[in-house]
């Protein structure tokens, strides 16, 4: 209790309230003074309950605290069997009342300000429901629901940017840094403009660049264009492969199939089905569903300080202690019990576990199933980006192999000629280049500049160039599109010659597999039988073999309890077997006239021994003093000692200094830094 005075006094003397008072005059508060106190303690919380207590009713002070501290979620020390103390309490002003209000208040204060501002706005008012009835007051209520939705979003997005660390200090100097770019990228716009309206014709230049930037623009669009076309067609490639597959699945399946065959088949699919919608789905929803719940009671309940936290930890920890000694009476107290149900309970679990097991094993395969599927898509395609074929097997592929050997011989003839080429024309090339610039020099010196100042049109001749080059590209450019879709259609005729061949090819296979999977199907019957079979075998043997462990692992423990029992037995009877021939001889070495045998003894022996020991504690005792008396005045020798070698230290270095005079002054540089050495 003196804590907690001690802690009300402190906060009450600090900002905002500055009462100084001290545990005297504060334990000699009158009940109204200490219901003022309350009171402003509130209005520190809420504003609105900054109230004068003399001027209105105790009825009505008593509400609104009561009011607020219901809004501020706190619990009197008695619990719910005592608010009519507590209230009563309030109303009188008692001390036991008051004085854990206030501590409570006190130790979180920043906190109850925040939850009070937001209960001005959150706290929502019941409307009853014969006024709801009314089209305005539903309209107007809706509207209140709707603005109070949108400012717990709006404080939670002020509440989120308040902690992520953005700062409108930081802004404004990313503000100011992007206005001194800003400036600087205009003053080097003008200065560009200044130094190309020296230039003639700078409007004419400006426009043909201008030209030449839609032109780039206008390409990188038809590029952009050609690359999703070259996307959409692959893709639709890839739908059209996906669908022949499943439409030459689906034949298959419809030339092998039989009605018994299709019958089993969606027997067993339509079991598959259920056991997933009737057992596994519905313990998946009930689980999620329970957690769902356990979420929605963590967010419905209020904001927690770090006291109801650790509460909550305190009576977690002893529920788990109390589990934890259940656990352990429950495993005392068990004892296998031998029950015509075991059997078949254990073979029950056994079948359900494995169930369990094979449906998830059905479950992943179908899910690699179809990954490899995509893969396998994705593959042939890749493969038929590259080459424009199947992937080959067998045969085919050692005549493809040849073949590549074959082009690659060719391949390093014609690289050696391009090799020869290449250099050829890279000569030529910088010859035209040097011609090209001795003629641009002496057009620009003789001729051109003055024909053109004298016709007004100076750097016609350049432009002129320019758009003859322009145009050029453009019908390279041209040319190319037009090899690019004959390419297309080429490549499309490849296409389907090629899948007429591998549907004559396979025809003769597709014959061969159909037997191959009737007999499939029948090895899978007896499969499946057989696996049965040996499932209600093994659960059988199962069972016996837990039902004979456990036999056998209480008989082995009653086992080796008997021989403990009996080695326990055997030991304390040579134990008193020995003890009386040795209080023999004790009492004859105790008896003896001989100083010798009665220092074998085994009581003067422990008495010499005792002696020795207190004799040594006196020792130490004396030690412990004499090191007790002299700790201090150690210390400072010692301390002494380390300052002289210091000193002793430092005229050492001082004297190697002055032998050493061409040292002073040098600069030393070390981790990447200069430094003066004096």
């Amino acid at each position: 209790m003196s804590d907690q005075l001690k802690f009300i006094v402190e906060k009450l003397n600090k900002e905002p309230f500055k009462k100084n008072f001290n545990l005297i005059t504060f334990d000699s508060l009158e009940s109204t003074q200490l219901l003022q106190l309350l009171s402003d303690v509130l209005g520190e919380i809420d504003p609105k309950h900054i109230v004068d207590i003399r001027e209105e009713l105790p009825e009505h002070t008593a509400k609104r605290m009561l009011t607020l501290l219901g809004i501020l979620k706190y619990k009197p020390p008695g619990g719910t069997s005592d608010l009519s103390t507590f209230r009563q309490g309030l109303v009188t002003g008692s001390k036991p009342v008051i004085h854990p209000v206030l501590h409570w208040l006190l130790q979180r204060t920043n906190e109850l300000k925040k939850r009070a501002y937001l209960a001005r706005f959150l706290i929502k008012i019941d409307v009853p429901t014969e006024f709801l009835q009314d089209d305005t007051v539903a309209d107007t209520n809706r509207q209140y629901e709707e603005l109070m939705e949108a400012f717990k979003s709006l404080h939670k997005e002020c509440e989120q940017l308040k902690t992520s660390g953005f700062s409108t200090a930081e802004i404004r100097r990313d503000i100011t840094a992007m206005e001194e770019e800003k400036d600087q990228l205009v003053k080097r716009v003008e200065r560009l403009r200044k130094r190309v309206e020296s230039v003639q014709n700078h409007q004419r230049m400006l426009e043909t660049a201008r030209q030449l930037r839609v032109e780039k623009e206008q390409e990188e669009n038809l590029t952009q264009q050609k690359q999703e076309q070259k996307n959409q067609l692959f893709h639709a490639e890839q739908r059209l492969h996906r669908v022949q597959l499943q439409l030459k699945d689906m034949r298959h399946a419809a030339v092998d199939s039989k009605p018994e065959s299709l019958m089993k088949s969606l027997e067993e699919e339509t079991k598959f089905n259920t056991y997933l919608v009737s057992e596994k789905f519905p313990r998946e929803l009930e689980t999620k569903k329970q957690s769902l719940l356990l979420l929605q009671k963590v967010v419905a309940e209020p904001a927690m300080g770090q006291s109801d936290l650790n509460e909550l930890e305190t009576k977690i920890k002893e529920v788990n202690a109390q589990i934890n000694q259940l656990i352990e009476k429950r495993m005392m107290k068990y004892e296998p019990i031998d029950s015509k149900f075991s059997m078949y309970r254990q073979q029950a679990s056994i079948i359900s576990r494995k169930k369990n097991a094979k449906a998830e094993e059905l479950q992943t395969a179908k899910e690699e199933i179809t990954s490899l599927e995509r893969q396998m898509i994705q593959k042939s395609s890749q493969a038929r980006e590259l080459d424009g074929t199947e992937v080959l097997k067998g045969d085919e592929f050692k005549r493809y192999v040849n073949k590549l050997r074959s082009k690659n011989t060719l391949y390093k003839k014609k690289r050696l000629e391009i090799a020869e080429i290449t250099a050829e024309y890279g000569i030529l090339q910088r010859t035209e280049e040097l011609l090209k610039q001795r003629h641009e020099d002496i057009q620009q010196q003789l001729v051109t500049q003055a024909i053109e100042d004298k016709k007004g049109i100076s750097g016609y001749s350049y432009t002129q160039e320019e758009l003859e080059r322009v145009s050029a590209v453009k019908s390279e450019m041209d040319d190319m599109k037009g090899r690019t879709l004959d390419n297309m259609s080429d490549m499309v005729k490849k296409l389907n010659t090629l899948v007429a061949d591998k549907k004559s090819s396979l025809a003769p296979i597709i014959k061969d597999l159909r037997q191959l999977r009737q007999k499939c199907q029948e090895l899978t019957q007896e499969c499946e039988e057989k696996k049965s079979q040996y499932d209600s075998c093994a659960a059988g043997l199962e069972s016996k073999r837990s039902s004979l462990e456990q036999e056998v692992k209480s008989l082995r423990e009653e086992c080796l309890q008997e021989e403990s029992n009996y080695h326990q037995v055997n030991c304390m009877k040579m134990v008193c077997c020995l003890n009386p021939d040795r209080v023999k001889e004790e009492v004859k070495m105790y008896v003896s006239s001989d100083q010798q045998e009665r220092k074998k003894a085994v009581r003067d022996q422990y008495s010499r021994m005792i002696t020795e020991q207190e004799n040594l504690g006196k020792k130490l005792r004396e030690k412990q003093k004499s090191v007790r008396e002299n700790h201090g005045p150690n210390l400072k020798q010692v301390k002494m000692w380390r300052d002289l070698q210091l000193l002793m230290e430092c005229k050492r270095e001082c004297f190697l200094k002055q032998q050493n005079p061409a040292t002073v002054g040098q600069v030393i540089q070390e981790d990447g830094e200069d430094r003066l050495v004096l």
